[in-house]
């Protein structure tokens, strides 16, 4: 005999969380509520696309390079479009920056909002082929210009940053962010098509056990990174890299420790994009009671220069980035 297991008819799905968060704010308009339900139908069609690649052939290049100049896998393209289609129909937003396009997306104006998105529609790409976790990224910014939006909307630190968060495609789909208030994270139910909350308040250790960088450029590091790397091993202290940032990020909020991107000798500015990776990241960390800075400065005070800048990258448990930061301090970098 089979038994059913009972569904919860009051859980609290992502769109109820969201209109709750509205009503907390008398005067507010919905356009952000307009424009998370637009997220969240991006990353729901992602998913989806993501659990056939094989079937549907999604995998493999689809024969261009994006801006960065790395090449472009079929499921990037299907991500960018779905992430822009559905930021713009949601009547919120006014400007876009994507990794996938050189210059800045402008909406048409009759349905222009008040709101600037930045994101990387599928982080982690290199690894699609492979099978192992990739995940989108968004921030989102208020625009502070008058009249017709500009560039400057767009560059602005991750400080004023309204939202931020990320979804994860791996053993299950989940979506993590926060509006500045803490951080939440919500498990997409496929029985039911709705992300359901799983993870409430979410918070980060004050120290962890677990160090994840790629060592594969160790004879490139500067001196803080690679003395703290050997006092780690001293410690017998865990490596995790995956390879796919939101993956290796997830992981750090979940269990503790640091994630590093860091500046090596062929990447003096870094790897990782600010505006698009970096700041939503480091926003969500920081929401969750953790720490993130470039070794020199906080990644949320950069004041960014242009849209697809890059920046050295060290987040997670505050004791361990302290750490990291009293290092470069010590070697004077």
């Amino acid at each position: 005999m089979t038994t059913q297991t009972a569904i919860d008819t009051n859980c609290i799905t992502l769109t109820r969380f969201i209109l709750n968060e509205q009503r907390k704010h008398p005067h507010a308009t919905g356009e952000l509520t307009m424009l998370m339900m637009g997220i969240q139908t991006a990353v729901k069609s992602i998913s989806n696309a993501v659990r056939k690649a094989g079937i549907a052939s999604l995998y493999g290049l689809a024969g261009s390079v994006n801006v960065q100049g790395e090449d472009v896998k079929k499921l990037d393209v299907l991500s960018n479009d779905l992430f822009i289609n559905m930021l713009s129909s949601s009547y919120s937003t006014c400007l876009m920056v994507s990794e996938e396009n050189k210059t800045v997306i402008e909406v048409d104006k009759e349905r222009h909002g008040k709101y600037v998105v930045c994101f990387d529609p599928l982080d982690g790409s290199s690894n699609i082929d492979c099978l192992v976790s990739i995940g989108s990224i968004f921030g989102i910014y208020r625009k502070t210009s008058e009249g017709d939006p500009t560039e400057a909307d767009v560059l602005q630190p991750g400080n004023q940053m309204v939202a931020g968060g990320y979804a994860l495609y791996g053993s299950a789909t989940m979506m993590v962010f926060s509006t500045g208030n803490g951080v939440n994270g919500f498990m997409l139910d496929p029985s039911i098509g709705e992300f359901v909350l799983t993870d409430p308040n979410m918070r980060i250790k004050e120290k962890g056990k677990i160090y994840s960088l790629n060592e594969g450029y160790a004879n490139m590091w500067d001196p803080a990174v690679a003395e703290y790397v050997q006092n780690k091993k001293a410690q017998k202290a865990g490596a995790r890299y995956i390879g796919s940032m939101v993956a290796d990020v997830h992981r750090t909020i979940k269990y503790g420790g640091i994630f590093m991107y860091p500046a090596t000798a062929d990447s003096p500015k870094g790897k990782l994009r600010l505006l698009y990776e970096c700041n939503p990241m480091s926003f969500v960390v920081e929401q969750a009671g953790g720490k993130a800075s470039t070794g020199k400065m906080p990644i949320l005070d950069i004041q960014p220069t242009e849209i697809h800048q890059r920046t050295p990258v060290i987040l997670g448990s505050p004791a361990d980035v302290q750490e990291m930061i009293d290092l470069y301090k010590k070697h004077n970098l």
